[in-house]
Formats: structure tokens, C-alpha cells, sequence
């Protein structure tokens, strides 16, 4: 809780940062008395109550962040008094009612991010006058209205999110004129009337998101003209007319055009051609036309419909959309059935993205539930990552691997359908202030992770190297039993291999010496990769966070073994705790196995057979109480 006595500091303090301090209570009134402030920063904590109208004394205030707190309330016009305020943070609360029209006049102001709230108000115009805005963010609230031309105004904003919410009506034509905006979402919202054609004037747009609404009309030739645009959705929409051929077009993707009235266009985009004008056919071509279909239909439906009988008799499958990975019990999903079972790959239903595609519940219509990983198709090493987890997959079957129930693949469409895993990944629970793992279910779910690990390196006459450890790729199931996923850039090595050479580069942080600077990778590149994870598990530090000369590993090593408890998450021991000194004790064995799992060199790495037994071994020292 913040305390009273914060009235009594003194009134030049400049800068308050109390970020992720797990604070609760109220915001005390007598914080409008630091009237010298220029940054309050209490983010990600369990702040509760309103925004205290005092802090509109705080004159100077430049940089205000209560971002992630449990507020609720207004946004009340006393935040209007702060004139030299340049970010505003409130995202992520439970903020309700209107935006502040005066809001307009803190002409300072370069990012405004308000979004995951309860707002329910129109944009009200005077917002036109923040010429200097640099990002806008009101995405996930309630809010309704048409878009004010004044929007037009911000010429300075290069990322602007209005998603999931109820604005309607059209896309003002002024929205053209925001030429340095590179990120634009309006996807989940209530816009009718057409694709404004001013939008071929922004320039440096890079992504656009216009799905989920009710537009109707053409799609802009115009747009051909973005050549910066790497994304662009219009899926379930009312469009018509031809799909744009040209410029960015050429490498979009069929999903982001789904679920339109009449589209057409070329067959890449799974969509019918576009009809041609019959003016000059004359009615002989038209026989002939009809005449040749007939031979071909004589010739080859009697040929298909004996083929197809043959391939019943002898048991062999028809090719389908969907190709099952012999890990699993064969099972059919089309394209057509994904896209049911995620409302049509909705944004309500995403879980999870990365660099090679996005991931999605579904609800098969047996009820049961899946996650769907669809490949972006748009970034060319994804084919090669569907193809390698395609080879890899296809002989791994482990109760701590994630299962893969079937693929899809099209020209257009590649995606795996995945065993669904309901409580998330490891990374959430780590981060999340909401939730929290006790030091016995880290050490479980590490060592299910090491047992996936020695199967990959010891189980297989050909190991694998995952070459991607981290924590947003182990994802727990029900029971909490942890699953290693996502072998996108995972490595196969031959019977006679013990390293290869690759240059795809794994995640910053957890990438082993001789993987980041040669491209050398092997089975004790994971062990690496795996140690550091162990570490980051423990301390609920990430190893990317540090600076300078020094790492998370290095961080930990000066700790040990007499001062454990500096470096392990303060929320996993109690000072005053009955078995605090067991505790410790098993923290001290386990990051000493994790400092032997990321050592320099790889000959001294441990191998995870001995990983396994030494997390045993902890874990039954942990239990003996």
C-alpha cells in the first residue's frame, strides 16, 4: 500500500517509479502534493479506485504510467491541468465513461494508450489538435461513433489501434491524409460504406487490419500504390469486385479476404475469377465450348469414379486439404471446419503469435478443443518451418511434447492443429501478476521439460535439437503437466552427426556461444538454452533484461552459494518460513545444476539424462519434510 507518509516527501522530487511492486490500496490524495513531479511511474501493480483528482496539481508532469492496475472510475477533466504532459499510460485498468473533450488541449502529448478499458464514449474532435501525437491507442473498450474527420489532423501518428470496439458508420476520407502512419487497426468494429480511396495516400502504411466489420464496396485498385504494406486484412466483410493484383497484393495471403460477399480475382486468393464481358462470343464458340466439356465429362468422370473405387477397395486415402502426421490417430479437418472452430481465425480466439504465425482456439463441432498454429505465409522462411516441423513431428511421440492431431495445407493455407493446452505457457505464469507457481510446481514442470529433452537428444536413434527453448514454448495442460512446443527451426541430426551449422538464430538471451557466433549448433546447444531457462525460472529475471557486461548467468554465479537468496524470486521463500533453509538449500542445488547446463564450453555441459536424475533427486529433497 502506498503509505500517508508519501505527503512528507519533498516537494523537488522529480521522479517517483514504483513499477511491479505488487502495491495494493488506493492512489492517496496527498500525491498531488510532489507538485515538482515529472515522472509517476506505478504500472503493474494492484492499485484499486479512482485517479484522485489532485493529481492535477502536479503542474509539470511529463511522463504519467498506471498502466495494468485494477482502477476504475473517470478519466476526469482535472488530467486536463497537466500542460506539459507528453505519454499517458492507463491501459489495462477498469476505467470507465468518457474521454475528457478537453483532452484535446494538452497539445504536448505524443502517446495516448487507454486501451483494455471500459470506456464507452465517442472520439471527440478536439483530439484533432494534438498535431505532435505519435501513437493512439483505444483498442479493447466500448466505444461508439463515427470517426470525426478530425482525425485527419494527426499527421504526426505512426500507430493508431481502434480495435474491438463499436464505432460505425464510414472511414472518414480525411484518414488519408495521416501519411507517416505505419500501424493501423480497426479490425472488431461496426464500419460500413466503402474502403476510403484516399487511403493509396498513406505511404507509410505497414499494416492495416479492417476486418471484422460490415464494409461493403470495391477494394481500391489505388492501394496498389503501398508499397510499404506488409499486412493488410479484410476478412468477413461485405467486399465485392476484384481482388488488386499488383504491388503489396502480390504476396498477401487468401485467409485475409474470407468471409466477403463476392470477391474474385486470381485463384491464389481462393476466391472464383472475376467474370469477363460474353459481347463477342458468338453462339458457335459457346457450343463448342459446351461440346468440349461434354467429351472431357465422357472421358473422365468413368475414369475418376474407377479410381476412386480402387482406392476405396485397396484402402488408400483420397489426397484432402488436411495430411495427418503419423504421431497421432489420423484424423480429417478441413480448411473450411478450422476456420468454423475459430470464428474464422477471430482475434477473440488468438493465444499466442510469433514471427512464423499466429495461434488459435477452436471448438471442433464435437466440442472438442484445439489450438490451431497457422503459418504467415508472407514471411518465406515459414514454408521452411512448416516443412521442418512437418519431418520432425512426424517421429516424435512423447507425453511431454505437445500433440499434433493433424495438418492442413493448401497453396494458400498451411496450419497445425495442436493439442489444446488451457493453462497456457510458462512465460505467463512467470509474468502474469495474476497468477503463481509455488517452488514445487517450477521444479515439476522444469523437469517435465528435461524429460521431453532427454527423449529428443537420447530416445531417437536420429536426435533432435529444438534450438528454441524458452519459456513462451512450454505450455501446461490441465493437470499442469508442462509440454515442450514449437519446432519451427528444430534440427535433425543423422546417424552419423553430432553437430551441424544453421543460420537461423534462436531467441536473444538463451542462444548457446557457439550457436550465436558460428551457427554451430547441437544436442548441448539445448543443455545450454535449457540452463538458462532454469535460471530465469527460478529468479523470474529474463535473461535479456541486463545490460552491459553482465548476464543472467553471471548474475547468479556471484550469488552462490552463500547468498541464494538475493537472486531467487522473493515471492518463493518466506524469511520467517518453517523450512526455509531446506528451501534454500534445494534453490542453491538447483541453480547450481542450471550454472553446469550453460557452462562456456559445450564438452562441459551436462548431458539431460543426468539432468533428469539430478532434478529427481532435488525434488525428492524438496518433498522430504
Amino acid at each position: 500500500m502506498l503509505p500517508a507518509s508519501m505527503a512528507n516527501l519533498s516537494t523537488s522530487l522529480r521522479k517517483f517509479v514504483a513499477d511491479s511492486c505488487k502495491i495494493q490500496g488506493r492512489i492517496l490524495n496527498e500525491v498531488g502534493n510532489l507538485s515538482s513531479l515529472l515522472f509517476l511511474y506505478l504500472s503493474g501493480n494492484n492499485l484499486v479506485g479512482s485517479i484522485p483528482t489532485t493529481i492535477g496539481n502536479m503542474r509539470n508532469l511529463q511522463r504519467f504510467n498506471l498502466s495494468n492496475n485494477k482502477l476504475t472510475g473517470f478519466i476526469g477533466d482535472h488530467i486536463c491541468k497537466l500542460q506539459h504532459l507528453g505519454d499517458i499510460y492507463l491501459g489495462q485498468n477498469q476505467l470507465s465513461g468518457s474521454l475528457p473533450n478537453c483532452l484535446g488541449n494538452i497539445t504536448s502529448l505524443r502517446v495516448i494508450h487507454l486501451g483494455s478499458n471500459k470506456l464507452s464514449s465517442n472520439i471527440p474532435p478536439s483530439l484533432g489538435n494534438l498535431h505532435d501525437l505519435v501513437v493512439l491507442d483505444l483498442s479493447s473498450n466500448n466505444m461508439v461513433g463515427s470517426l470525426p474527420p478530425e482525425i485527419g489532423n494527426l499527421r504526426a501518428v505512426t500507430k493508431m489501434d481502434l480495435s474491438m470496439n463499436k464505432f460505425s458508420n464510414r472511414i472518414p476520407r480525411e484518414i488519408g491524409g495521416l501519411q507517416n502512419l505505419a500501424h493501423l487497426s480497426l479490425r472488431h468494429n461496426k464500419f460500413q460504406g466503402s474502403i476510403p480511396d484516399s487511403m493509396s495516400s498513406m505511404v507509410g502504411l505497414e499494416f492495416l487490419d479492417l476486418s471484422h466489420n460490415n464494409i461493403s464496396g470495391i477494394i481500391p485498385k489505388s492501394l496498389e500504390k503501398l508499397h510499404n504494406l506488409k499486412y493488410f486484412n479484410v476478412s468477413v466483410n461485405k467486399l465485392y469486385g476484384e481482388i488488386p493484383s499488383e504491388g503489396p497484393f502480390k504476396n498477401l495471403s487468401s485467409q485475409f479476404f474470407i468471409h466477403n460477399e463476392a470477391l474474385c480475382g486470381s485463384s491464389r486468393f481462393s476466391v472464383p475469377p472475376c467474370p469477363t464481358s460474353s459481347k463477342h462470343r458468338s453462339n458457335r464458340k459457346i457450343l463448342l465450348v459446351l461440346f468440349l466439356l461434354l467429351a472431357i465429362a465422357v472421358v473422365f468422370v468413368p475414369t475418376t469414379f474407377v479410381l476412386l473405387w480402387i482406392r476405396h477397395r485397396t484402402g488408400k486415402r483420397a489426397p484432402a486439404q488436411a495430411e495427418s502426421l503419423s504421431t497421432v490417430r489420423r484424423e480429417r479437418i478441413s480448411y473450411n471446419e478450422l476456420l468454423q472452430a475459430t470464428d474464422g481465425l477471430s482475434e477473440s480466439n488468438l493465444i499466442g503469435f510469433g514471427s512464423f504465425g499466429s495461434v488459435y482456439k477452436g471448438i471442433l463441432s464435437n466440442g472438442t478443443a484445439i489450438a490451431v498454429k497457422v503459418f504467415n505465409l508472407q514471411v518465406d522462411v515459414a514454408f521452411k518451418s512448416f516443412d521442418t516441423e512437418c519431418e520432425v513431428l512426424r517421429s516424435l511421440r512423447h507425453r511431454n511434447l505437445v500433440k499434433v492431431i493433424t495438418s492442413c495445407s493448401n497453396l494458400d493455407f498451411k496450419a497445425f492443429v495442436l493439442e489444446y493446452m488451457p493453462n497456457g505457457s510458462l512465460e505467463k505464469y512467470l509474468y502474469s501478476h495474476n497468477y503463481f507457481l509455488d517452488i514445487r510446481q517450477r521444479l515439476s514442470i522444469m523437469l517435465d521439460v528435461a524429460c521431453a529433452l532427454e527423449y529428443l537428444h537420447h530416445g531417437r536413434t536420429s536426435p533432435v535439437i529444438h534450438c528454441d527453448l524458452k519459456p513462451s514454448n512450454v505450455l501446461l495442460d490441465e493437470d499442469m503437466v508442462a509440454h515442450l512446443s514449437d519446432f519451427g527451426i528444430s534440427k535433425l541430426l543423422g546417424e552419423d552427426e553430432s553437430d551441424l551449422y544453421t543460420k537461423t538464430l534462436a531467441t536473444f538471451g538463451y542462444i548457446a556461444p557457439e550457436y550465436g557466433l558460428d551457427g554451430l549448433v547441437s544436442i548441448k546447444s539445448d543443455v545450454y538454452s535449457y540452463g538458462i531457462m532454469l535460471l530465469e525460472t527460478f529468479t523470474r529475471r529474463k535473461p535479456n533484461e541486463f545490460e552491459g557486461n553482465l548476464s543472467l548467468k553471471q548474475w547468479v554465479n556471484y550469488s552462490l552459494p552463500d547468498a541464494v537468496m538475493d537472486v531467487v524470486d522473493a515471492n518463493l521463500v518466506i524469511p520467517m518460513g518453517n523450512h526455509l533453509q531446506k528451501e534454500l538449500d534445494v534453490m542453491a542445488s538447483t541453480m547450481k545444476l542450471a550454472l553446469d547446463c550453460c557452462a562456456e564450453s559445450p564438452a562441459r555441459r551436462t548431458n539431460m539424462k543426468d539432468v533428469v536424475g539430478m532434478l529427481q533427486k532435488i525434488k525428492i529433497q524438496l518433498l522430504a519434510r
